[in-house]
C-alpha cells in the first residue's frame, strides 16, 4: 500500500502550482547549521531536538528580517496613513510554520531538514503557542494582523507582552486544575526587544491646576519596553509589526524615598511595578474590576500614544514641514482601532497629551480624538461590559477622571439640546452611572470618542442599535456599522488543512487563497463524482490523523468512521454545552433501549477552559467528563457513541481538530454570541454546521443556503417573546419525557455514583433560573440532531452538502472583513500589489 501523504507532502503539492519560491536548500543548510553551531552551548558537543528547533526558526527569521526593514523603509518614505489596533489580547499560536506558507519557504525547508536527517513536523511540535489571549477577541486581533499585512496596509498591532498568557488546562479526575503557561521559559525566536524606544507610564498622583496650565505631578512611574514581531503577509513581501509592551521598574524605583536600611526590599520591590505585564486576565465574556487589570489598560494605552505621536511627528517630512508639527491633521496620517473597550483609555489620554502637553484648545483636541478612534463591540452580555468604579479611577488616574467628567459634562449638555427635559435619557446615556458606587461606563465612552461603533456580525450590530446602545444610535445613527468578523485563510487552510487546499486549487487554481470569493466556482463542481471523492477522501485522512493523534496523546481509541461531532470554544452557559451533554444523555438512552437499532455511530468531542473563577464553567467539565466515564464504559453501546472532553484546547489543537471535524456545534441561545469566528472555520474546513439563528451563523446560511445547515431553534424574536412572558423550564421537564429522564438521572447521581449530589447546581440553575433557555430548544435540538444522523448515513449526499458550505465560505475570509475596515472606517485603500524583495533593485 502507498505511504499516505503527509501535510508536508501537501503543500509541496500546492506549491508544484507555483505557490512555493524556488529556494535554494543548500543556503537554507548552510543556514541552518551556522545558527545550531552558534546557538549552541560551547560545552555541549549533541544537539537537542529545541537546539534544532531554534535553529530551524532563527534561519526562516532571517528571511524576514531583509522584509521586515524594507517595509518600515517602504512606510517612511511614502508616508501612508498607518492604522493602530489596540488589544488586550493576540491569540497568535505559533509562529514558525505560519512563516514558512506565508514566505513560500515550507518546500525547501522541509527538503533541507530532511537532508539533514530531521523531521519538520516534529521541530515544529517544539513551539511554544503565544496564549496571550482568551478566545474569539483575541485571535480575530491575530487574523486581523495576518490580513492587513497580506492587504499592504501600513498596520501596527499594540498590546502587551504577557510573561504568562492563557494557564494550561490540565485534567484531573474529570476536573479542570489550572497550569502557569511559561511560554517564554526557553526564549522566543520570533521577538526583538527595542530599548530604545522604552516609554515612561505614570500612575497616581494628583493633579494641579496652574496658570501654564493642568499638571498631573508625584506619579509613579512605569517604563514600558517595547518587544517587536515581525508579522509577514502572504507572499507580497510585506512584514508589519506587532509590539508589545513589557513593564520593567526604573533604575531608582523606592531608592528615591531615602528609606534607611530598606535598599534590598526596595528592589525586591521593583516587581510590584513589573507585575503589570505578569499576567493574562483569564476571563471571556466576563468583567472583572480590579486595579492591575485597570493597570494593564492604562499601560498598553500610555506607552502606545507615546509612540504613535513620536513617529507621527518624526515622519518623513517631520523636520522640516510645519505640518507635521500641528496635530490637526492626525486623522489624516492615524486611525486607533479599539479591540473592544479595554483599551478605551486611549480616548482621554489622547485628550490628555493634545490639551495638556500640547496645549490645543478643548474643542480643537476634541476635534482630534473622535476622527481618529473608532470602536468595535464585542458582546451585549451585561456581565461583560467594563463599568470602573470612580474611587479606584480617581485614585490610580486622577487627571484622567477630570477628562471623562468633562467629556460627560459636554455629552450631556448636547443631550439636553436635542432632548429637552428627558432626565431619563440624560441617566442611560451619561458616561457615570450613579447608584451604590459610581462607576464609568466604557462603552459609553468609546460611543462618544469615536466617529464609527461597529459590531462584529450582521445580527449582532443590529442589536447594539435596537438594545444596549439604542439611545445612542438614534442621537448618531450614522456612527454606526457592521464588519461581520473574518478568519485568515492562510492559517486556517492552507496551513491547518494543505490536502484540502490542493483538492481545491486542482479545481479553481490557487488564486482563491488571496481573494477567497473564488470559492463560489467550486459550485461548478457539486455533482463531480470525482470532486466529491476527493474531498471526502481528504475529511477521511484528516480523522485518522486526528484519531492517531489522540491515541497517542490520551491513549483513547475512536472509531474513526463515526461522525466526528466537535463543540470546542470556552465553556460558557451562554455557548450551551449544557444543551450538548443533553443530547448526549438523550442519545445513550435510546443505543440502551434499542440496542439493535441501526444508529450512526458517533464521537463526541467538546473542548474548552472555564475562567478559572466560573464556578458553573467548571462544573459543566465535570459533568462533560462523568457523562464521558459512562458511556465509553458500557458495553452495550460500544463504539456507536464515545464522548472525549479535548484537554488543553488552544489554537495549535484547534488547527488539529477543525480539519477532522464532521459536525460543528454553534448552539448558543439566539442573541446571545456576537459573531463566533470557530463556525467559519468549521464551514471552510469541510464541517456541517448544527447551529441557532445567532451571530454569524445566520450569514453563513445565507452563504451557503439555509438548506445546507442544520439549523434549528428559536430566533432572536422567540427569546424576545420569552422573556417578556417568563421562561418557564419546568413546563418542558414535565412535557418532554426524554428530557425529565436525563435530568433525573443527572440529578439522582447516575453519572456521579460516588457522590449523588455533585450536579445539583447545575441542575438547581437549568430548573430555576436558566438565562440562556436550555430547555426551550431541547426538543428542537434532538430532531435536528435526528436529520444530522440520516445524513451522514448518505456519504454522497452529506459530501456535497458539505462543498456548498464550503463554496460558501467566501464572506468570511478576514481580507474582506479589513478591505470594509479600511474603506469604511480608517479612510485607507487595500492593495494587493506586491513590494520589491529585499534581494531585488529597489
Amino acid at each position: 500500500m502507498a505511504k499516505p501523504l503527509t501535510d508536508q507532502d501537501r503543500r509541496k503539492q500546492i506549491s508544484v502550482r507555483g505557490l512555493a519560491g524556488v529556494e535554494n536548500v543548500t543556503d537554507l543548510k548552510a543556514n541552518f547549521n551556522r545558527h545550531l553551531h552558534f546557538t549552541l552551548v560551547k560545552d555541549r558537543n549533541v544537539a537537542t531536538k529545541r537546539d534544532y528547533y531554534f535553529a530551524l526558526a532563527n534561519t526562516v527569521r532571517d528571511h524576514l528580517v531583509g522584509r521586515w526593514i524594507r517595509t518600515q523603509q517602504h512606510y517612511y518614505e511614502k508616508d501612508p496613513k498607518r492604522v493602530y489596533y489596540l488589544s488586550l489580547e493576540f491569540y497568535m499560536g505559533r509562529t514558525l510554520q505560519n512563516t514558512m506558507v506565508n514566505l513560500a519557504l515550507e518546500n525547501a525547508c522541509d527538503e533541507a531538514t530532511y537532508q539533514l536527517g530531521l523531521d519538520m513536523e516534529e521541530l515544529q511540535d517544539i513551539e511554544e503557542d503565544a496564549g496571550l489571549g482568551n478566545g474569539g477577541l483575541g485571535r480575530l486581533a491575530a487574523c486581523f494582523l495576518d490580513s492587513m499585512a497580506s492587504l499592504g496596509l501600513a498596520a501596527y498591532g499594540y498590546g502587551i507582552r504577557y510573561e504568562f498568557g492563557i494557564f494550561n488546562q490540565k485534567m484531573v479526575n474529570g476536573w479542570q486544575v489550572e497550569e502557569a503557561d511559561d511560554w517564554l521559559r526557553y526564549g522566543n525566536p520570533w521577538e526583538k526587544a527595542r530599548p530604545e524606544y522604552m516609554r515612561p507610564v505614570h500612575y497616581y498622583g494628583r493633579v494641579e491646576h496652574t496658570d501654564e496650565g493642568v499638571k498631573w505631578v508625584d506619579t509613579q512611574v512605569v517604563l514600558a519596553l517595547p518587544y517587536d514581531t515581525p508579522v509577514p503577509g502572504y507572499r507580497n513581501n510585506i512584514v508589519n509589526t506587532m509590539r508589545l509592551w513589557s513593564a520593567k521598574a526604573p533604575c531608582d524605583f523606592n531608592l528615591k524615598d531615602f528609606n534607611v536600611g530598606g535598599y534590598i526590599q526596595a528592589v525586591l520591590d521593583r516587581n510590584l511595578a513589573e507585575n503589570i505585564s505578569r499576567v493574562l486576565y483569564p476571563n471571556d465574556n466576563f468583567f472583572e474590576g480590579k486595579e492591575l487589570r485597570l493597570k494593564q489598560e492604562y499601560f498598553v494605552v500610555a506607552a502606545t500614544l507615546q509612540d504613535i505621536i513620536r513617529r507621527f511627528k518624526a515622519s518623513k517630512f517631520g523636520s522640516t514641514e510645519f505640518v507635521r508639527l500641528d496635530l490637526s491633521t492626525l486623522p489624516e496620517k492615524v486611525a486607533i482601532q479599539l479591540n473592544d473597550t479595554h483599551p478605551a483609555l486611549a480616548i482621554p489620554e489622547l485628550m490628555r497629551i493634545l490639551v495638556d502637553v500640547e496645549k490645543l484648545t478643548w474643542e480643537q483636541a476634541w476635534d482630534i480624538v473622535v476622527r481618529t478612534c473608532a470602536y468595535t463591540n464585542h458582546t451585549v452580555l451585561p456581565e461583560a461590559l467594563e463599568r470602573w468604579p470612580v474611587d479606584l479611577f480617581h485614585n490610580l488616574l486622577p487627571r484622567h477622571l477630570e477628562i471623562v467628567y468633562e467629556i460627560n459634562r459636554r455629552h450631556l449638555e448636547r443631550i439636553a439640546k436635542v432632548y429637552p427635559d428627558d432626565q431619563d435619557r440624560m441617566r442611560r446615556m451619561s458616561l457615570i452611572e450613579e447608584g451604590d458606587v459610581k462607576k464609568i461606563n466604557m462603552a459609553h465612552l468609546c460611543i462618544v470618542g469615536s466617529h464609527a461603533v461597529n459590531g462584529v456580525a450582521r445580527i449582532h450590530s443590529e442589536i447594539i442599535k435596537s438594545t444596549v446602545f439604542k439611545d445612542f444610535y438614534e442621537l448618531d445613527p450614522e456612527k454606526f456599522q457592521n464588519k461581520t468578523n473574518g478568519i485568515t485563510p492562510r492559517r486556517w487552510l492552507v496551513m491547518c488543512n494543505p490536502g484540502l487546499a490542493e483538492v481545491i486549487a486542482e479545481r479553481i487554481g490557487d488564486d482563491y487563497i488571496r481573494d477567497l470569493d473564488q470559492l463560489k466556482n467550486l459550485l461548478d463542481f457539486v455533482d463531480d463524482d470525482a470532486f466529491i471523492r476527493d474531498v471526502a477522501k481528504v475529511k477521511q485522512e484528516n480523522k485518522m490523523k486526528f484519531a492517531a493523534y489522540l491515541e497517542e496523546q490520551y491513549k483513547v481509541k475512536i472509531n474513526p468512521n463515526s461522525m466526528f461531532d466537535v463543540h470546542v470554544k470556552r465553556i460558557h452557559e451562554y455557548k450551551r454545552q449544557l444543551l450538548n451533554c443533553l443530547h448526549i444523555i438523550t442519545l445513550y438512552n435510546r443505543i440502551k433501549k434499542e440496542p439493535s437499532k441501526s444508529w450512526t455511530p458517533r464521537t463526541i468531542m467538546i473542548g474548552g477552559k472555564a475562567a478559572p473563577g466560573y464556578h458553573t464553567a467548571k462544573m459543566i467539565i465535570k459533568l462533560i467528563t462523568s457523562i464521558g466515564d459512562i458511556v465509553n464504559n458500557d458495553p452495550v453501546v460500544g463504539d456507536r457513541l464515545k464522548v472525549i472532553f479535548l484537554e488543553n484546547y488552544r489554537v495549535t489543537l484547534a488547527e488539529k481538530v477543525i480539519p477532522a471535524a464532521d459536525l460543528s456545534e454553534q448552539i448558543s441561545t439566539a442573541g446571545t454570541e456576537a459573531s463566533g469566528t470557530g463556525n467559519m472555520k468549521f464551514m471552510l474546513n469541510g464541517a456541517l454546521t448544527i447551529g441557532t439563528m445567532d451571530g454569524a451563523n445566520v450569514e453563513m446560511a445565507e452563504e451557503a443556503g439555509e438548506e445546507n445547515l442544520f439549523i434549528f431553534g428559536m430566533r432572536v424574536e422567540d427569546v424576545d417573546a420569552m422573556d417578556k412572558k417568563g421562561y418557564d423550564a419546568m413546563s418542558y421537564y414535565n412535557r418532554i419525557p426524554e428530557l425529565k429522564q436525563a435530568m433525573d438521572q443527572i440529578s439522582g447521581g447516575f453519572f456521579s455514583p460516588g457522590q449523588p449530589g455533585l450536579f445539583k447546581d447545575l441542575v438547581n440553575m437549568l430548573m430555576n433560573h436558566d438565562r440562556f433557555k436550555v430547555f426551550a430548544d431541547y426538543e428542537d435540538y434532538i430532531k435536528c440532531q435526528e436529520k444530522v444522523g440520516a445524513l451522514y448515513k448518505n456519504p454522497k449526499e452529506w459530501t456535497k452538502m458539505v462543498i456548498h458550505n464550503i463554496a460558501g465560505s467566501g464572506k468570511f475570509s478576514s481580507d474582506r472583513t479589513i478591505s470594509q475596515y479600511a474603506r469604511e472606517i480608517w479612510g485607507m485603500e487595500p492593495s494587493l500589489e506586491k513590494i520589491a524583495a529585499p534581494d531585488d533593485p529597489r
